[in-house]
């Protein structure tokens, strides 16, 4: 990654923060919920729909489902929403406090704990849900790590357990862009077994750099049918 583009990516970044930290709890409207988003929380923004259609898309009501990084709980709402068995898990506090809210204002049941990638998390899942922080570098309070992952560890550590939590024949949606080190971490999900498809993306250009955000369909390459250009879907 050019020098100049590092420059711009800090600039964002930090321009992201200071309005994350100053924005106070605000209520947002997103593919039909009503939420809460408080200050500390990562909140959806205009791409996030580009994950949050595929969720809807993919949810089977008979899946259980593991929503990693809940954030405000939008994903595992609306896989909640289809009738599935949701477990969605994040770092801050904060934030779980905020998804469980969430879901009661939204007339669904999930499951919310506090979880440092797998370590409040119990069994195997049929679809695993992933939207993780952009940024690489060291977070300096809890607001900051929503949106940084040092050295993508955490990412790093969700893949390195998928081989344990993910039931045979399950799936994974992995929304990422290349405002990150997109290479780097697409590449741990096929170091960990499994084979990426695009099933979603946009281009955004802010100061003369476009950004490619994708959603990620992964399975195991070993599972895979011939047929890669039908993504599954709800029944009906």
């Amino acid at each position: 990654m050019s020098e100049r583009r590092l420059r711009d990516l800090r600039r964002w970044h930090e321009r992201a923060y200071r309005e994350m930290a100053s924005a106070g709890e605000r209520r947002v409207a997103y593919l039909g919920l009503d939420l809460l988003v408080p200050s500390t929380v990562f909140g959806p923004t205009p791409t996030s729909d580009l994950l949050g259609q595929a969720v809807t898309a993919e949810t089977d009501p008979t899946d259980r489902v593991l929503d990693m990084g809940t954030g405000s709980g939008v994903n595992a709402i609306l896989a909640a929403r289809q009738g599935a068995e949701v477990v969605g898990v994040d770092l801050n506090p904060t934030a779980v406090d905020a998804a469980r809210l969430n879901a009661e204002r939204n007339d669904v049941r999930a499951l919310f704990k506090v979880s440092d990638i797998y370590s409040a998390v119990d069994g195997t899942f049929d679809l695993m849900i992933i939207d993780p922080p952009f940024r690489w570098f060291t977070p300096r309070d809890m607001t900051e790590a929503a949106a940084t992952d040092e050295g993508y560890r955490g990412v790093a550590r969700f893949f390195a357990g998928v081989d344990q939590r993910l039931r045979p024949g399950g799936r994974i949606l992995l929304f990422f862009g290349t405002s990150g080190d997109q290479e780097h971490v697409v590449g741990l999900a096929e170091r960990s077994g499994l084979r990426p498809q695009v099933v979603a993306s946009r281009d955004l250009t802010q100061d003369d750099v476009t950004v490619t955000y994708s959603t990620f369909r992964l399975e195991r390459a070993d599972s895979l049918s011939e047929d890669l250009s039908q993504p599954r879907g709800r029944a009906g």
